[in-house]
Order: C-alpha cells, then sequence, then structure tokens
C-alpha cells in the first residue's frame, strides 16, 4: 500500500523496566475530578463526570530517570500545570461497569495536564469549546508506565508536584470524585474504550503558573516521578 504522504509514526509510552513500549490510541481527561481543586476553579459538589480529550501528539514522553523538556507554548500567558494519575486501558470495551473496570486497565503513569488558562477561561465565558486551552501539542507530559500488577494501591497512593523545589499540589488518589473504576464506567458509556487509550484522572488543588526556566517534579507513589524543564 502507498501513502500520498508519510503516515504518522506511532506514539507510544515505555513500560517501566522492560524495553516494551504501549501503543496510545486516544487521551480522555476528566475535568474537576477533585473536590478541592473544584473550589479553586468557582465550582463545588459532586456533579457529574465530564470529558475532554487530548491528541496524541499532546504527549510528552519522559523516560525514566530523564528530565523532559517542555517547550512553552505560544498565544498565552498563564500556563497552568496540573499533576494527574494516568490509567492505561489494555482491555477495550463499551459499558464497563464499575465492578469489571479494573480488568480492562493494563497499568499506571504519572501525567501533567498542561492548560493555557487564560484562553481556556475566554472560552469559558463565551460558552466556546476548550481546545485552544487544553488540547495544544506537547500538552501532556506523562512518564513511563507501571503495569498495574506492580503499581501498588494506587487508589490510596499520594500524588504531588514541586516547582523548583516547592510544593504546589499535594493530596492523594482517595480524593478523586469519581474513582478509577467509576470514571472507566461513566467514559464507556459514551464511547468504546480501546486497547492504548490513556486517561488523565484529574488533578488535586494548588494549580498555578509556570514560566520559562521552572523545574517541574511531581509523582504519584509506586509509579515514578515526572521532570520537566520549562523552556
Amino acid at each position: 500500500m502507498s501513502y500520498v504522504i508519510p503516515p504518522a509514526a506511532v506514539t507510544s509510552v515505555p513500560v517501566i523496566g522492560t524495553g516494551d513500549r504501549f501503543p496510545v490510541h486516544r487521551i480522555y481527561c476528566v475535568g474537576r475530578n477533585y473536590e478541592e481543586h473544584a473550589k479553586e476553579m468557582g465550582f463545588t459538589g459532586r456533579e457529574p463526570p465530564f470529558f475532554f480529550m487530548k491528541p496524541t501528539d499532546a504527549l510528552v514522553v519522559v523516560d525514566a530517570g530523564q528530565t523532559g523538556t517542555l517547550p512553552y507554548p505560544t498565544l498565552t500567558a498563564n500556563l497552568h500545570h496540573e499533576i494527574e494519575l494516568v490509567v492505561a486501558i489494555g482491555k477495550g470495551g463499551k459499558g464497563i461497569t464499575a465492578a469489571d473496570a479494573l480488568q480492562h486497565v493494563y497499568g499506571y503513569a504519572v501525567g501533567l495536564d498542561m492548560t493555557r488558562r487564560d484562553l481556556q477561561n475566554d472560552m469559558k465565558k463565551q460558552g466556546r469549546p476548550w481546545e485552544i486551552g487544553k488540547a495544544f501539542e506537547l500538552s501532556a507530559p506523562i512518564g513511563p508506565i507501571t503495569p498495574a500488577a506492580q503499581a501498588g494501591n494506587v487508589a490510596q497512593a499520594a500524588i504531588w508536584l514541586q516547582v523548583n523545589g516547592a510544593d504546589r499540589q499535594r493530596s492523594t488518589v482517595s480524593q478523586l470524585i469519581w474513582n478509577i473504576a467509576e470514571t472507566i464506567e461513566h467514559l464507556s458509556a459514551a464511547w468504546e474504550l480501546q486497547p492504548g487509550d490513556l486517561i488523565f484522572t484529574g488533578t488535586p488543588e494548588g494549580v498555578a503558573a509556570v514560566v520559562r526556566g521552572d523545574t517541574l517534579e511531581g509523582g504519584v507513589d509506586g509509579l515514578g516521578t515526572l521532570r520537566l524543564a520549562v523552556a
């Protein structure tokens, strides 16, 4: 078969401790899934979950022990960090129940949902989609995937982010409004999940701006750390 232009390479994430890689299909993100973060964004209560997506070229893949480079994006003067637990789907399905959801998980990773907050806020005010604030290229840094059997008790794990060595975000995955299984249940009611899908599960409170020259380091207990330099 011939193509009129060269096809894009497969986007993939390394699997910790192996030479294997996890091919990425789609990237789903959950909005306002920690109560304290919802409050700092001006919302309260346990609202129904809602989702947005990022393209696969949003990923900035950072190998274990390395420091990735995060180019400061165009059009913004207010780039925010959002540290997140990422769920990697190994078995697809539609209409998955929460009771069965964890059987569909291949593993977990540490990720960042970088947000052009000024552009997102402008879109909110106009009642327009968020893509320009959320779905730009290189907006989803991610570390290696740890297989679920090796990840420990992810549901209770600490999650944290430091900027230049100072705490910005610190919470636990147990504070998710919609837990991992519930998120998969809701997500798979709207889309048929596929092997290779990634789910960014939401961020705790403490989101704030970064600038060129900052170093971000964050982690989820049992999954290692993700380190980035903003350029």
